[in-house]
């Protein structure tokens, strides 16, 4: 059951708009279930003896009566609008049902406490099976207006026990952090236009990308701009300095102006201010443009990641925790931007899904996160996909996407768990479809039965409590030959096996070898490392074949923005 509280300065056009037929004729025998006065409320969609026009505005006059006595004193936004809605799939509630559902809202939000005489007027209409309107003038008998902060939040809350005791599909519990969902006008606009999702929600996650990529907040409307978005900051009276900002989706106007959304009514996150705590100010040219090996943007982002997972698991300070999911939410937004294959169309999904699982009422420590933050920022100038080294990076995602929905859960974050688990079915189909051709490949190139013989000693010998399974699991060939590969590369196989395995435990791995097979992918080749190092003392150059092209975030992005 989904409460959506508003606020409007119009009785005659909300009374209107629940009276009439709707806006695509969707409105069936509209008529009033409760109000504060069923006797004292004349119900347009009831009496047969008068026009319907007489009957909204004798209604329109007992609703708002009490402002009406106020006189000059009328008080914007004195309307407070509550739809509720039942979940799809919920039994049919008879009105009898909805009645009570409506008094108990409105008692729940201060719109009239139980046994008070001098509350606000309201009416419930039911136009529909699935759900009623809530229409109230928030001006009470004394004159005083209603008590209602954080009104959104107790009707939610008096809903979920509502679901429970009408035996209704339980939904998630909010706990204010949640973005604004489109209205209904703004879904019909984008149907209308023959666009999958509406201008803020495309807004949103533009949002979202930029400033995953970013690394100042000039640079964030910088790029913003390059994406035919348009922006327009709002600047303190007495300052001089920006201080919020809105921005327009390219060709979304009503009556020929740009419809502006604020940052912060895009997602809470995405507020100035909240921006201004994770951009720290750096100019663009201190960014690194070229790296002498195109993989190490992506063994820096899995090693990140990996450690971002123990924080999770065993931190004890929420904040800090809050900090590094945040930032583990920018480096999806960068992982989809690099990825390149079939399975980036459910990284991105991964992204988005993440975007509520990132924030909850916990304040971040942003600080405590600066590896992983830079290292996503890294990762979105990548100019290389390295194979089996983005694969690993993908598979480390989907463990830390895992841990973060446990702890979401231990913390009773009922819709960030949800979103994590979400997140998390993407990453898991998105690293299928990159990981099994490649384990597939591997396995076929497996070496010779002497050299895996010899590899299993290793093996017995670095982890003789896991050996076994590691042996049972079907990715033990693919394994075999990546450790070939690492001994090709300089590296000793038992001392290898013996590192990546004190990486983390291996007790709660579902598949072993495959842990260990991804956890090697990732290890520098030591004979390259070892001649960088070499060449860094003797100060030859980088050779040309491997200095990236310079990347600009407006180029990548701009790849985007073509998914609107």
């Amino acid at each position: 059951m989904v409460p959506d509280v508003s606020t409007g300065s119009s009785t005659p056009g909300l009374i209107n708009y629940l009276f009439g037929i709707g806006r695509r004729d969707e409105h069936t025998d509209p008529h009033i279930v409760a109000a504060w006065d069923m006797a004292g409320a004349p119900d347009p969609g009831r009496d047969p003896e008068a026009t319907y026009t007489q009957l909204a505005r004798r209604l329109d006059h007992h609703v708002d009566l009490r402002t009406r006595e106020l006189g000059g004193k009328k008080p914007p936004q004195h309307v407070w609008h509550c739809p509720v809605r039942t979940a799809p799939g919920d039994r049919y509630l008879t009105d009898t049902e909805w009645a009570e559902v409506a008094r108990r809202v409105v008692a729940a939000t201060g719109i009239a406490p139980e046994d008070d005489e001098r509350a606000c007027r309201w009416i419930a209409v039911r136009h529909a099976d699935d759900h009623i309107h809530i229409m109230a003038t928030t001006v009470r008998a004394d004159g005083r207006r209603p008590r209602t902060n954080r009104d959104g939040w107790r009707a939610q809350r008096e809903c979920r026990k509502i679901e429970a005791e009408f035996g209704l599909r339980r939904l998630k519990s909010g706990d204010l952090t949640a973005p604004r969902t489109p209205t209904g006008a703004e879904r019909a606009k984008a149907e209308r236009q023959g666009n999958k999702e509406t201008a803020r929600e495309w807004l949103r996650e533009q949002s979202y990308a930029v400033a995953a990529a970013v690394r100042s907040i000039d640079e964030y409307f910088t790029v913003l701009r390059s994406l035919g978005i348009q922006v327009r900051p709002r600047i303190g009276p007495e300052t001089g300095e920006v201080t919020g900002y809105s921005l327009a989706a390219p060709g979304d106007t009503a009556n020929g102006e740009p419809v502006w959304y604020g940052g912060s009514k895009l997602a809470p996150d995405l507020s100035y201010n909240r921006l201004c705590e994770r951009l720290a100010t750096q100019d663009l040219a201190d960014r690194p443009q070229q790296v002498a090996d195109p993989a190490e943007p992506w063994r820096r982002a899995e090693t990140a990641i990996r450690h971002a997972r123990h924080v999770v698991l065993d931190s004890g300070d929420a904040s800090v925790v809050q900090g590094h999911l945040d930032a583990f939410g920018d480096t999806l937004h960068n992982l989809a931007l690099a990825t390149h294959g079939p399975h980036q169309a459910e990284l991105r999904a991964a992204a988005r899904a993440f975007n509520r699982a990132r924030r909850s009422a916990i304040r971040a420590d942003h600080q405590a996160a600066t590896a992983l933050r830079e290292a996503a920022k890294e990762l979105a100038y990548a100019t290389h996909d390295p194979g089996g080294v983005a694969i690993a990076l993908v598979f480390a995602a989907l463990h830390l996407v895992r841990a973060a929905a446990k702890w979401h859960e231990q913390r009773g974050h009922e819709q960030q768990a949800a979103a994590a688990e979400k997140a998390f079915r993407h990453l898991q189909a998105g690293y299928q479809q990159a990981a099994q051709p490649v384990l597939a490949d591997l396995t076929r190139r497996a070496p010779r039965a002497t050299t895996i013989s010899r590899f299993e000693q290793d093996l017995r010998a670095a982890l003789p409590d896991h050996a076994d399974r590691v042996l049972a699991d079907p990715a033990w060939p693919a394994l075999s030959t990546s450790l070939a590969c690492a001994e090709t590369a300089g590296h000793n196989p038992r001392h290898l096996l013996a590192e990546v395995a004190a990486q983390r435990e291996l007790d709660t791995a579902e598949h072993p070898a495959e842990v260990l097979n991804w956890r090697i992918t990732v290890q520098p080749n030591s004979r390259a490392r070892a001649a960088r190092r070499q060449s860094t003392r003797t100060g030859s150059p980088v050779p040309p074949t491997m200095q990236p092209a310079p990347s600009t975030v407006s180029d990548r992005s701009t790849e985007r923005s073509r998914h609107r």
